[in-house]
């Protein structure tokens, strides 16, 4: 298997126990959910912020055959916080089994929460999404990340009835001062949506409401191009994300995605400081990283 060099903004890991979360934060310190604590610095002393988005593409049967073994998935999930020096990553189409795993690598610092991707048949029963390999568990979306989350939660946004429903899942990362999502959207066209019915815009709308205008990094694989005079979806997209923040890759608009299609998205309040695409070898999505100055805005 090719495993491309991750570039960029470099940083050291550390390969200790683990910490789960949620998280909630008393006192000056952090305690996790199996009661670990920690002090929590300030946005000043945690410095820069580098943020990675990625669709690790776990779900064998979505087209994801072939694009690496949970251990390659791991190993590049690493990579980004070890190499990229990514302290909060958005995940999605990840496994359960996968995201702990990384976490307990990575030390007891890092933190996660965990959604899954939920099923719902003509009958109204609901049933989680499998990552279709042993002990892998759950698929779901996800945050990872170097310090506590707090006031973790999932945001109410538009679903199909039937089919697969995804998400958005929001947190508080106190060290930095900065509120970060997550979100998976429901493709149009996508399994057992209504003809003619797009999510997509109400689900944006969700998401870009959920997050405050300044101190914040959001995003996640949002399942179409960037507004312009060659999407016809256009659209779909509210004015605030565009209009308000900025995006990772704005200006350049590269593709992230297998298709040559820009369909993974970082934006922020605050100043940008660097973007990159890199192309793990390992998913049909390439991960997105950003570097912010949390101490500025």
């Amino acid at each position: 298997m090719l495993r491309r060099p991750a570039p960029v903004f470099r940083a050291p890991g550390r390969r200790l126990l683990a910490a789960l979360v949620p998280a909630v934060a008393l006192a000056g310190l952090a305690m996790s959910g199996d009661g670990r604590t920690g002090t929590v610095p300030s946005p000043t002393e945690a410095g820069p912020l580098t943020v990675a988005t990625w669709n690790t593409c776990g779900v064998l049967r979505w087209n994801c055959a072939g694009t690496g073994d949970s251990d390659a998935k791991r190993e590049q999930m690493e990579r980004l916080a070890t190499e990229s020096g990514a302290r909060v990553m958005l995940l999605q189409e990840a496994c359960a089994a996968d995201v702990e795993a990384v976490r307990d690598v990575l030390g007891p610092s890092w933190h996660s929460a965990f959604r899954p991707y939920t099923r719902r048949d003509s009958e109204g029963h609901r049933s989680t999404v499998r990552c279709g390999a042993s002990g892998r568990g759950d698929a779901g979306y996800a945050l990872l990340s170097a310090y506590p989350l707090t006031d973790v939660r999932a945001v109410s946004s538009p679903q199909p009835d039937t089919g697969v429903q995804r998400g958005i899942l929001c947190a508080f990362v106190a060290a930095y001062d900065v509120t970060v999502c997550t979100a998976h959207l429901t493709p149009y066209g996508g399994e057992h949506t209504p003809a003619g019915r797009d999510f997509r815009s109400d689900q944006l709308a969700a998401l870009a409401d959920a997050v405050p205008e300044r101190r914040t990094v959001y995003g996640g694989d949002l399942n179409v191009d960037p507004p312009g005079e060659h999407n016809p979806d256009s659209w779909v997209w509210p004015e605030r994300p565009y209009g308000t923040h900025r995006e990772c890759d704005e200006g350049s608009a590269r593709a992230t995605h297998d298709s040559r299609h820009k369909l993974d998205y970082l934006f922020t309040g605050l100043l940008r400081t660097g973007c990159r695409v890199i192309d793990t070898g390992v998913s049909d999505h390439r991960a997105l990283v950003m570097q912010v100055d949390s101490r500025v805005g």
